[in-house]
């Protein structure tokens, strides 16, 4: 008997140390997508349901390790529910399953500052912005911290968020126009050095930006590549190898989703991304030797919020009922029908979806041409029948039109700054443009109008959107315009009015911006 209990405590004594494990579970880039909807963009899965906080709320609630519940940002602006609440549902939600801290992204300030500190006033959670600063005091904003201390499961996590210096110009300019938005990686390497006399366990770096702007809206292992050049002087990647002593870096901003995260040898950091619209979570495992206590491991996976995998927790599920019938009352009205299904360009040049918003914008105006930025079309048009869900949806930003009397060079010169790098960041109504980007000199552009072509001098009525016509990234042209005049009238309330009088027959004309061999 004795020796037996002998070699139990000798086996006891030389097995591996146990290990703690915390786990991080994060989102960015929510938009307001709440609940689960299903998957019709996945083809061998166009019938599943994905996404939505209560699935979420039913794998964290399943997961038996310690865990803290993270976002980078751009919380709720997408979706009649986050709109028409101003971003309160998405507090209510995130308070429910019990966040900790959210980075601040561009679009968290699409209904202006005051709303937002409206926002962080009632959030349990605390709102990062290590580089956010007033511009006329230097100081960070009251409705801001540059980073939380977390204690949990006997150690202590620094949680640090910065935004992004995009954000002068990626939400309306005039609503952050009071405030500065400084480097992301000096700001997050300051602040590293700041926590540090606390002697956190692990530090963790929020951003609203992300690896790289070229990987944008895909999820993919990115864990055996090599990044170098542009990736290391700007985004996620300057991040780490900036701030000394991150654990890890998860970004935003971009709809990337990164399957495995991904390991920089340089820093030793590692990096995540957890893709767009609530459909996947990010479970970053943090592992601490218990011999030593000391961090001995980090690991990423991208997990997909599957509901028959998931479940969905009944308690959230009512919490969005409640807002969700509110909305859907006047949402779910049907005010026309589309013959044909409106997508996104499959050669990054112009679009279905791009050419019907900017015809429609054209027609209602009476304009000669008319554009809008790629970037601010949030969804496409599925044939069948149109609620006003599906147009807001299509344009979820407060935006209004704005016309103005340009010239053929000024058009000329506004699409080459939206040309840059062989992709369409602007669609286009009422003219053909034609170019090609040598890898040396100026930009090749020829325009045309009615098969005509448009001269330098030639005036030109223009319609766009406020966003651009204020500082909106690639309106710096529209600034020059001999004329322009905020009608003041919702680009939604034209495209509203556009499909009740002209129903979708068919797809609008395509070949609108044609890249040159």
């Amino acid at each position: 008997m004795k020796s037996i209990l002998a070699a139990l405590v000798l086996a006891s004594c030389t097995s591996p140390a146990w290990s703690l494990n915390i786990a991080i579970y994060h989102t960015s880039d929510v938009h307001g997508w709440y609940s689960s909807r299903p998957a019709k963009w996945d083809k061998e899965n166009s019938t599943r349901t994905i996404g939505g906080f209560p699935a979420l709320a039913a794998l964290v609630e399943a997961d038996k390790t310690p865990h803290i519940l993270l976002d980078s940002g751009d919380t709720f602006q997408g979706t009649p529910e986050g709109n028409l609440s101003k971003g309160m549902a998405t507090v209510d939600l995130m308070n429910q399953l019990g966040y900790s801290a959210s980075a601040v992204g561009n679009h968290d300030y699409d209904y202006t500052e005051p709303n937002l500190r409206a926002m962080a006033a009632v959030s349990t959670f605390t709102w990062l912005g290590a580089n956010v600063y007033v511009r006329k005091t230097g100081l960070t904003p009251d409705y801001l911290k540059p980073y939380r201390l977390i204690d949990i499961a006997g150690k202590r996590i620094a949680v640090i968020g910065v935004s992004g210096r995009h954000t002068a110009t990626s939400t309306l300019p005039a609503n952050v126009k009071q405030l500065v938005f400084r480097s992301e990686a000096d700001e997050a390497a300051r602040w590293t050095r700041a926590v540090a006399k606390f002697k956190p366990d692990a530090i963790i770096i929020l951003a609203h930006i992300g690896l790289s702007g070229s990987l944008g809206g895909q999820k993919l292992d990115v864990s055996t590549w090599t990044f170098t050049g542009a990736d290391a002087e700007y985004g996620t990647l300057s991040i780490a190898r900036a701030a000394k002593g991150a654990t890890v870096v998860i970004g935003g901003h971009n709809h990337t989703g990164l399957l495995h995260g991904y390991l920089d040898k340089d820093s030793g950091v590692l990096l995540a991304e957890s893709y767009y619209g609530l459909t996947d979570v990010s479970r970053i495992n943090l592992e601490f030797d218990d011999a030593t206590g000391r961090l001995k491991g980090v690991s990423d996976e991208l997990i997909p919020l599957w509901t028959d995998k998931t479940g969905e927790d009944p308690a959230v599920a009512a919490t969005i009922k409640v807002f969700s019938d509110r909305v859907e009352k006047e949402m779910g009205k049907v005010i026309s029908k589309s013959a044909v299904d409106l997508g996104r360009s499959t050669t990054d040049l112009d679009s279905d979806i791009g050419n019907w918003f900017t015809d429609a914008m054209r027609r209602q105006a009476g304009a000669d041409a008319a554009f809008q930025n790629t970037a601010g079309i949030r969804a496409e048009i599925k044939k069948g029948p149109l609620a006003l869900r599906d147009i807001f949806q299509v344009m979820p930003f407060e935006n209004t039109l704005v016309r103005l009397t340009m010239t053929g060079d000024q058009v000329k010169r506004m699409l080459a700054d939206n040309l840059r790098g062989g992709h369409a960041k602007m669609q286009l109504s009422g003219l053909t443009v034609k170019f090609r980007e040598p890898p040396q000199g100026p930009m090749e552009i020829t325009l045309e109008r009615s098969g005509k072509p448009v001269k330098p001098e030639d005036r030109l009525i223009v319609v766009t959107n406020n966003y651009l016509t204020t500082g909106g990234s690639g309106g710096k042209v529209f600034g020059e315009a001999e004329k322009s005049q905020d009608t003041m009238t919702p680009i939604r309330e034209l495209l509203i009015k556009d499909v009740e009088e002209h129903p979708v027959t068919e797809v609008p004309a395509g070949g609108r911006i044609v890249r040159l061999e």
